[in-house]
């Protein structure tokens, strides 16, 4: 799956977004309650943020509030070339927040384009599509969430962002899990995209009165150090039921302790933004 490094992107990029890809071939550790979450605090602090949902679930894109039958553009028809990533993107009912939705369609696209030179390269292009056409106020952060496995689509994603978010469940196989994700992006690295970079390690379903959960959060400090957000975000039930309403937390329970960390998580991120330009 993973190929040779491609020409470079059509024409340039005015403005880039930071791209970050959430990624983990573990199915159920907060990686779209997170990408959702995530987008809606770095939103409510003024950036201007897109959700590249690329799961074929779209869990993301109902968390957002969009309704199944309402996604006639999908992220299926920008990877099958059928449409521009401009076209897919969707408004949603948070202001600054957008979505390019997802669809089932999605389970398809490996092999209809499994042939394809440019396979694990059409998600960059999309992209790179995007940032040269006439906007005012372009997107500063760009937040793509993956499907729970290593795929082509999940390759597609990797190829295309500056650097990886990896939301990690505090339980006992996740430095299991951690592994395998890192020797792929490693990969990723070495044929693909050489700019990649782990962006950081968020600690997710961390409860405090469950031993387990403490020790876990010792070894994964322990083995990615500085990687590793200092904010973790709780198992909270508000964090749980707000999906099924179509909102994010934040705008479900603002002050309920997972919204309050996620806020936390956007401003650390924010700093770690922040350092890596001064650097």
């Amino acid at each position: 799956m993973i190929t040779e490094r491609s020409e470079s992107d059509p024409g340039p990029r005015r403005s880039p977004p930071r791209t970050l890809v959430l990624a983990n071939q573990k199915g159920g550790v907060g990686k779209t309650t997170t990408a959702i979450n995530l987008g809606t605090a770095l939103a409510a602090i003024g950036e201007k943020v897109l959700i590249l949902d690329l799961d074929p679930q779209g869990n993301a894109s109902t968390g957002l509030g969009l309704d199944r039958k309402n996604r006639p553009v999908s992220t299926y028809h920008v990877l099958t070339g059928e449409a521009s990533l401009e076209q897919a993107i969707t408004e949603t009912v948070v202001p600054r927040l957008f979505v390019a939705p997802s669809t089932l369609d999605l389970l398809g696209v490996e092999l209809e384009i499994s042939g394809e030179r440019d396979r694990v390269h059409r998600l960059k292009k999309a992209i790179a599509v995007l940032m040269t056409s006439e906007v005012s106020d372009p997107f500063t952060y760009i937040l793509i969430d993956c499907p729970p496995s290593l795929n082509l689509l999940t390759i597609n994603a990797l190829t295309a962002a500056d650097a990886v978010l990896v939301p990690l469940q505090c339980e006992f196989f996740a430095l299991e899990g951690l592994s395998q994700l890192l020797k792929t992006v490693e990969q990723v690295r070495s044929a693909l995209n050489p700019d990649l970079t782990i962006h950081g390690v968020v600690l997710t379903m961390f409860d405090p009165r469950n031993n387990l959960s403490g020790q876990v959060v010792a070894d994964v400090r322990q083995f990615m150090g500085s990687k590793v957000y200092d904010t973790m975000i709780p198992r909270n039930v508000r964090v749980s039921e707000a999906p099924s309403h179509g909102k994010p937390v934040l705008l479900y329970d603002l002050k309920c302790a997972g919204s309050q960390a996620y806020l936390r998580l956007a401003s650390e991120i924010i700093q770690r933004e922040r350092a890596l330009r001064a650097a």
